[in-house]
């Protein structure tokens, strides 16, 4: 519910502080004292487009706070953890109009957009009257009421999962359809691919060992003339390592009998001569295995050609072949049982339209019998409240199956006609702003555990009304501040005397500016403020008397 609201420097407020409570609170002033400056104040606060000539005079912005308590299971607290925005049970909305530049606007001390304020707001605050907020000019919430009014919370859950369900299936067999329109000449290039990439047998590591291959055949001619080389230096050239070795091997023994501390150097060179003799005999046995054999060369290049063009082909690389094999394989294997597919598609696209109609006509029936109720409810209440003639009836007209939503197969619309001879019209287009408060009002109250936004707001709906007529509407809205927080912009004495707190607006001349004030009246001062709204000017003991008991009477 709204606790508190502050404004600053908006039209003709320079400051203004004011706390509600639960319950109805009524409130009244002289015409033109700046009552509406509030509902527009709150409107700003709530996601209203701004205009810079509300800001006052001589300002350069104007403020407006809102603060609201929430229910823990609220509709507004949960949307406020939606966006991570919450703050403990608590909803603060502030707005900032600056003359120069754009309007700015914060969600608990975040910056928010319009967008998101109005949708916050309407999970708020209800505006009755001729602003916005309207919910229940909004066909969907017309809907809402009427379910909740009807009991059709688990029937509306059901059949919004089955419409669900059904749509998720129509869209895959479109998509599966699709494809089977395709597959004839997939199929066919699929064989194909898996026809050629088969017969390329690739068998694991053939690649790498065949290039191998392919390098040492192609340099077989090389590399026999550099194992001559090798052989003939190491051992075949007078001037061989090997016959040097021996050489030296044989001077060092002749020094060894004059120093023998070479001994080291001797085994050394002994071990050299080992290792260039064993080194000799690999490479004698590595040349005798060198074959040259263009046949098989042949071969080998023409299989690496093979794989390389397949591999152009494909745009891959030559090791990724197998991989589109398998992937070829496994398409064809789908788009093989695409029909079965399809075909089980079929019964699951029927069976799911067949219960979404079946529960889309049990939701239609339980919607005719309570439009009925709750049509003959509101009809009654609104001839009680200065609407004579007037009638509401709620239509619920049932569209084909091409025209299904999530809300089932109904159109609903709350019809209304305010005088004789009048047709019925949709809600929305009703002229009068005073009847459409009256008729909201109505609504309110017959659907009332059925709504969800905590704050109703009635801006004068007893326009044109008085006596006993105005007693009917302060009794309704009084009924209804017992379920849910009230506020009531009134003229009628009937109507502020059922509030359970009553705030008084009023102009104050200051230093040559006019400015507006809000009082919590209670005792003797609520009494002379329903006195003034009795009698006027002058104000007589019986008017006093009178005031007292209509608010005795209220309590």
């Amino acid at each position: 519910m709204l606790t508190r609201l502050h404004i600053k420097d908006l039209a003709i407020v320079t400051t203004l502080d004011t706390e509600f409570s639960n319950g109805m609170t009524t409130l009244t002033g002289e015409t033109g004292a700046g009552k509406s400056i509030l509902i527009d104040a709150l409107g700003l606060a709530l996601g209203d487009r701004a205009d810079t000539g509300m800001i006052r005079a001589g300002c350069e912005r104007a403020e407006i706070t809102a603060v609201f308590q929430l229910a823990e299971s609220g509709a507004a607290n949960q949307w406020l953890q939606q966006q991570s925005l919450d703050a403990d049970g608590e909803c603060i909305l502030r707005r900032v109009l600056a003359r120069e530049g754009h309007s700015r606007a914060f969600i608990n001390g975040s910056p928010a957009t319009l967008k998101s304020m109005q949708s916050l707001g309407e999970l708020l605050v209800d505006i009755h009257g001729q602003h916005a907020h309207q919910s229940l000019l909004r066909t969907d919430h017309q809907r809402t009421l009427l379910d909740g009014y009807a009991g059709n919370r688990e029937r509306c859950d059901s059949v919004a999962d089955l419409f669900r369900a059904w749509h998720r299936a129509l869209e895959e067999r479109e998509r599966v359809r699709t494809t089977a329109a395709e597959r004839r000449a997939r199929l066919d290039l699929l064989r194909f691919q898996i026809d050629e990439l088969t017969a390329l047998a690739l068998a694991p590591g053939e690649i790498e060992q065949i290039d191998r291959e392919q390098r040492r055949l192609s340099s077989a001619g090389q590399l026999q003339l550099q194992c001559a080389r090798m052989l003939e230096l190491l051992d075949e050239a007078e001037t061989s390592a090997r016959s040097r070795l021996v050489r030296a091997n044989t001077e060092l023994d002749q020094m060894i009998r004059l120093e023998p501390e070479l001994t080291e150097c001797r085994e050394m060179l002994e071990s050299a001569a080992i290792q260039t003799e064993e080194a000799i005999a690999a490479l004698r046995d590595y040349a005798d295995g060198i074959e040259l054999d263009p046949q098989r060369l042949a071969q080998v290049e023409q299989r690496l050609e093979e794989i390389q063009d397949l591999a152009r082909k494909y745009r891959c690389r030559p090791q990724e072949l197998p991989e589109r094999l398998a992937a070829a394989q496994q398409e064809f294997a789908e788009i093989e049982y695409i029909d079965s597919r399809l075909e089980q598609l079929e019964r699951q696209c029927k069976a799911l339209e067949e219960r979404f109609l079946a529960q889309s006509e049990e939701l239609h029936r339980a919607r005719l019998a309570a439009a009925g109720k709750l049509g003959n409810s509101v009809s009654d209440d609104i001839r009680k409240i200065g609407m004579p003639d007037g009638k509401v009836e709620i239509l619920v007209e049932k569209q084909p199956a091409a025209k299904a939503t999530a809300n089932g197969l109904d159109r609903i619309a709350l019809l209304v006609s305010a005088n004789p001879g009048q047709p019925l019209q949709p809600l929305a287009k009703v002229a009068s702003g005073g009847e459409l408060s009256r008729i909201s009002l109505a609504i309110q109250v017959a659907t009332i555990r059925c709504g969800t936004i905590p704050t109703l707001i009635f801006d004068e709906v007893d326009v044109g009304i008085g006596g006993g007529v105005a007693e009917t509407v302060g009794r309704l809205l009084r009924n209804l501040g017992e379920q849910r927080q009230v506020l009531c912009v009134t003229h009628l004495p009937q109507v502020a005397a059922r509030g359970q707190h009553h705030l008084l607006v009023k102009k104050r001349n200051e230093k040559n500016a006019v400015t507006v004030e809000i009082n919590q009246l209670e005792g003797s001062a609520r009494v002379q403020e329903v006195a003034r709204m009795l009698g006027g000017i002058d104000i007589t003991e019986n008017t006093l008397a009178h005031a007292d008991e209509m608010i005795s009477l209220s309590l």
